[in-house]
């Protein structure tokens, strides 16, 4: 540095030795660090004596005022028309989710109803188309001794008796109109 004029400050010893700690901490001289104290508190204007720093909680509080009332704007344009919208959403869900539950569930239901009455009824007719087979098998066996009965007896009785003839064709028609 220039030669300039020099002053001189008188501190205690204890305050020197904390001096001397920041200034190496800081890497700098004690003469450059108090240069540059004094620089920082005559541009902020804080007391150095406030420990509390009034100026800074005078910032620290506007600025919350001013974040307070952002949060406020925004609740107000944004987050309480989004938990309406939200309301209204679930709303929907739960009558879209009571409808499913009355009509289609009740529907598949009835279905599901349907299709066992419609099984039970298939169940029914199989079993009558079974009897039916079964019973027209037996009509066919009755039928063919019927038959076989009247072929082996109109033989047996020859060409010329034809009023046997006829009693027998007419005893057949009566035993085939019972089956």
């Amino acid at each position: 540095m220039e030669n300039e004029n020099v002053n001189t400050v008188k501190y205690p010893a204890a305050v020197d030795l904390k001096f001397a700690k920041v200034a190496t901490t800081l890497g700098l001289t004690k003469r450059t660090l108090f240069i540059k104290m004094v620089e920082y508190f005559y541009r902020t204007k804080k007391d150095p004596a406030d420990t509390n720093d009034e100026l800074l909680k005078n910032t620290m509080v506007k600025s919350h005022k001013a974040y307070t009332s952002f949060i406020k704007t925004q609740e107000q344009l944004l987050l309480i028309p989004m938990k309406e919208s939200m309301d209204k959403m679930i709303s929907n869900q739960k009558d879209i989710v009571k409808y499913f539950n009355e009509q289609v569930a009740g529907h598949n239901k009835a279905i599901l109803k349907n299709q066992q009455e419609q099984l039970i009824k298939l169940l029914e007719t199989e079993k009558l188309i079974q009897r039916n087979f079964e019973g027209k098998e037996k009509l066919k066996a009755i039928f063919l001794q019927i038959l076989n009965h009247y072929i082996s007896t109109r033989e047996e009785l020859g060409s010329f008796k034809t009023r046997e003839k006829e009693e027998l064709a007419e005893n057949t028609r009566i035993q085939i109109k019972k089956l």
